[in-house]
């Protein structure tokens, strides 16, 4: 009987990194206070308690793949290219985290010889990945807005 270990397939926590959580509020921030005039980065900060050079970081990439539309000078910011429908979720984690695949293709490998065990696995993961691929390109940027109407905290003064 062969011993086997669960660390061999199960890769470790698949993290969306801080750019990609932040690169999310900061969409969900300009889509719920969306007319059509642009967001200072300021105003983004300190509502969304996010550094303003961390947001820099995230709209130049944002910008780059032409999520966003920027404007420079005191009255300038950002605001949407499009619909907060038109986006998802998976395109914006995309731009800012790169791959999301849950394992790397090295990590793939079986031992050596083992072109059976390597090809059952790769399906499996190729299987997670649709999954996962799947579900975030179903969750708009307007399902994410949606779902946090009522969920922003409230600073009293007392």
């Amino acid at each position: 009987m062969h011993k086997f270990s669960f660390c061999a397939i199960i890769p470790t926590k698949m993290k969306i990194s801080t750019r990609g959580r932040y690169a999310l509020r900061f969409m969900i921030y300009l889509a719920r206070h969306s007319s059509g005039s642009f967001i200072a980065l300021k105003d983004v900060s300190e509502n969304e308690g996010i550094s303003i050079k961390y947001l820099e970081q995230i709209t130049s990439l944002l910008s780059k793949f032409g999520l966003l539309q920027s404007v420079r000078g005191p009255a300038g910011g950002y605001k949407l290219s499009r619909a907060a429908e038109k986006y998802t979720a998976g395109e914006i984690l995309r731009v800012t985290e790169g791959d999301l695949s849950p394992v790397s293709a090295d990590e793939n490998e079986g031992a050596a010889g083992d072109d059976d065990g390597r090809a059952n696995m790769q399906q499996f993961w190729e299987g997670l990945q649709k999954a996962i691929d799947d579900y975030l390109d179903s969750v708009t940027l307007q399902d994410l807005v949606d779902q946090s109407v009522g969920q922003e905290s409230y600073m009293y003064m007392i």
